[in-house]
């Protein structure tokens, strides 16, 4: 039986057509299940009835399962949700004065095995779905009284490898008959899938696109992200520039800094290049230690010297901490692991 949550607004009124009912019926099936946190039909007072058997008959109201939460010593969250047909998925609160941003996971497992990152170590497990996906957040809402402010598309998956159902949840958690999280204080990364970022300009919603770049050259970028084999650093660039073209938000550039691998001056250089092709910011993000990974974090010193290469460019670039480390939930740590 489908979830109704797997449902956009619009298609929620197509279904309410064919069931012989007016269109505004699924606005307010919509403030049922997204402002009054309803799970069963029944409880849905001025629907009717007849309507509500209908719902009952088709569809189920579906919520994530909590499996575990981890709390880091800089107050940091990750949440473990258990999906129905067995796997986990990882989701991250990081809090920071009024705001609280959610890093949300699209995919168990990730097919591109990048070798800095934990997520793709077991390989591709499934996609998904939308309510899986904007589930995390309305969890959050639900059961632990959390406002989202902001919402990351960072966590477990490539994003862009899950587009239809990625473009589902953002509109389920953007509609103001549900949750109502603004388009701007979205974010969704993609390690360059050219044409997910093909759809993604046509998505019609301004909400922010991030590229994991991590290296500035093909030769570096193929060794640590396979998939620059199939998407190299040009036609991603060139994807990019279209993306502006087509009236993108500014896009910003994520760039994991490993001691030794992609911390020189003519990384960051090149890194500076990239980015006024682009007219785009950079965040930098000190490797966060995976167990397994040969890779280890830059001395602070590199570190700065790197960012004041960028900065000498003009190009605007910030150092983004990693938080959670402890638990395992910074960036590039998502596995879904059940056993810590």
């Amino acid at each position: 039986m489908n979830d109704i949550k797997n449902l956009t607004l619009d298609e929620l009124k197509a279904e309410m057509m064919r069931l012989g009912e007016p269109a505004y019926r699924a606005e307010q099936i919509f403030g049922w299940l997204y402002k009054k946190s309803v799970s069963r039909f029944g409880d849905m007072a001025n629907l009717g009835r007849n309507l509500q058997e209908k719902l009952s008959r088709d569809f189920s109201i579906g919520s994530l399962e909590l499996f575990g939460v981890f709390r880091s010593k800089d107050c940091t969250e990750k949440y473990l949700f258990r999906l129905p047909d067995g796997p986990c998925v990882e989701s991250v609160l990081i809090s920071a004065g009024g705001r609280k941003t959610v890093c949300v996971s699209t995919q168990v497992g990730c097919k591109f095995g990048c070798a800095f990152c934990a997520s793709g170590l077991k390989g591709f497990i499934l996609n998904l779905t939308p309510a899986e996906i904007a589930g995390q957040v309305v969890f959050l809402k639900e059961n632990l009284e959390i406002a989202t402010t902001n919402i990351v598309f960072m966590g477990m998956g490539e994003p862009l490898d899950n587009y239809e159902n990625l473009a589902k949840a953002i509109s389920i958690l953007h509609s103001p008959e549900g949750p109502s999280i603004a388009a701007r204080r979205m974010t969704v990364s993609t390690a360059g899938i050219v044409p997910g970022m093909v759809h993604f300009k046509k998505l019609g919603l301004q909400v922010n696109l991030s590229i994991s770049l991590h290296a500035a050259t093909d030769a570096k970028r193929n060794s640590l992200m396979p998939v620059n084999k199939k998407y190299p650093l040009e036609k991603v660039i060139a994807a990019g520039e279209d993306y502006l073209r087509s009236g993108g938000r500014k896009i910003t550039l994520e760039y994991v800094l490993i001691k030794g691998i992609n911390d020189s001056t003519a990384d960051a250089e090149g890194l500076a290049r990239i980015a006024k092709r682009l007219k785009a910011k950079i965040n930098v993000i000190p490797y966060s230690p995976v167990i397994g990974l040969p890779f280890e974090v830059p001395e602070e010193k590199r570190m700065r010297d790197f960012l004041k290469t960028i900065e000498d460019k003009n190009v605007p670039v910030t150092l983004r901490q990693s938080k959670g480390c402890d638990i395992q939930a910074a960036c590039g740590q998502l596995a879904g692991r059940i056993n810590k």
